[in-house]
């Protein structure tokens, strides 16, 4: 006779994408009753207030690891497809390619220069551009919002077979509302610790944001999904953070991601105080741009660690001269952002494992303390994959959906 289903009282730690599409899994896994199992996530700011709602959002069979990102790419597929995701969070598949272009200079070109070795660009951990295909015709004849005359080579990276995207902070907040319809909770505050005894968790204490009050709510099941933030709430965790800065401008394109590589102009810079110009990196940087079907281009710069991690995601420190590099750098090669407005200037932080691997998904040697982090830049692409393990480790005792052994938290913790 098979044993009863036994009630669970399963909290989520972090409400950014991981923690949204684990709680979205979890209420659509077939052990789920809503009369037995309760999912709550506790976040300390807002939904998406994170990385999960200022990243690229970009979707592909090229990223990495291997062993999550072809589940991950179906099922952001299936989501779309039940959900109506093109509506509801900007789904669509893309092309995507490396741009090889030189920057030129626009408005008062006047002034002096300082210096001409400047900080090279630290790129985002995302692409390996070595595996992209050159194009001999050059630039795609629907690839026309970059200057004709900026434009040195293009190489193919992906194509809409292999390539989507979807709008981040839409998507995760339709995650998180689609869980809540479902039966799950959301609690806005601050967790101070997971409560644990000899035999596995027990309770996870929190600070009401609005209140201030401490509460400590019973669990069967907590798990970590708290981003750059998860070694805050868990020490233990070998995660780090680095900050990453981007900016929306209204520009309404074709549909590519590009990865660009940009030669500068060796007098390129901004005016600083008297006749001196301000100027960052060094002769080529290279920022990334996504167009959106909201007719906006998403584009993102470098990666820095200048500023420790805040307590809280709405203490983010954005840096506005970081923010601008990026513009400058972006519309020297192209009108259509040139003669775009600026809609937004933010920055965020992306969670990494200490030493490189990961993302984090499964157990922790806790009986009933899961981790789900770590995921880089990736973590829009690889967070249903990450969500969908999640509900089966908590359901089944293991994961089902794929061979993840090399995620394994034990073997970093």
């Amino acid at each position: 006779m098979a044993s009863e289903p036994r009630p669970r009282n399963i909290v989520i730690v972090g409400g950014g994408i991981i923690g949204c599409t684990c709680s979205y899994f979890l209420t659509r896994h077939p052990s789920f009753d809503p009369s037995i199992h309760k999912i709550t996530i506790i976040e300390a700011t807002a939904i998406a207030s994170g990385a999960s709602g200022k990243a690229g959002g970009l979707l592909a069979l090229w990223a990495y690891p291997a062993n999550i990102v072809k589940l991950s790419y179906q099922l952001h597929a299936e989501l779309a497809q039940k959900h109506d995701g093109a509506k509801r969070w900007g789904y669509r598949a893309v092309h995507c390619g490396s741009l090889r272009a030189k920057g030129r200079i626009f408005g008062d070109a006047d002034g002096k220069t300082v210096g001409n070795n400047g900080e090279e660009w630290k790129k985002l951990p995302k692409t390996d551009n070595k595996k992209a295909k050159s194009i001999a015709a050059g630039i795609p004849k629907d690839l026309d919002w970059f200057d004709a005359e900026a434009v040195k080579g293009y190489s193919e990276m992906g194509t809409p077979s292999t390539t989507a995207q979807v709008h981040p902070y839409q998507f995760t907040t339709s995650m998180a509302d689609l869980a809540k319809e479902a039966g799950a909770k959301i609690i806005l505050g601050s967790v101070t610790a997971v409560d644990s005894f000899g035999d596995g968790v027990k309770g996870v204490t929190y600070e009401d944001k609005d209140t201030k009050h401490i509460h400590t709510l019973p669990a069967t099941d907590v798990i970590l999904a708290a981003g750059p933030w998860t070694s805050h709430v868990y020490p233990e965790a070998p995660i780090e953070a680095m900050r990453a800065h981007s900016v929306v401008i209204k520009a309404d394109v074709t549909p590519y991601a590009v990865f660009s590589e940009i030669d500068l102009p060796k007098d390129f810079g901004r005016t600083g105080g008297g006749d001196v110009k301000k100027k960052r990196h060094g002769l080529s940087v290279s920022p990334e741009m996504y167009a959106r079907p909201d007719g906006t281009v998403y584009a993102c710069g470098e990666g820095d660690t200048l500023i420790p991690l805040p307590k809280t995601s709405d203490l983010v420190v954005c840096d506005e001269d970081r923010c601008q590099d990026i513009i400058d750098y972006c519309v020297s090669i192209s009108t259509p952002m040139r003669e775009g407005d600026v809609l937004a200037r933010q920055a965020c932080y992306l969670p990494s494992v200490a030493g490189g691997g990961g993302p984090l998904i499964g157990e922790t040697g806790t009986k009933g303390l899961f981790m789900a982090t770590g995921h880089t830049c990736w973590g829009i692409q690889n967070s249903c994959a990450t969500g969908k393990l999640i509900s089966e480790f908590v359901f089944d005792g293991k994961a089902k959906s794929a061979k993840i052994d090399s995620l394994d938290p034990r073997r970093f913790l």
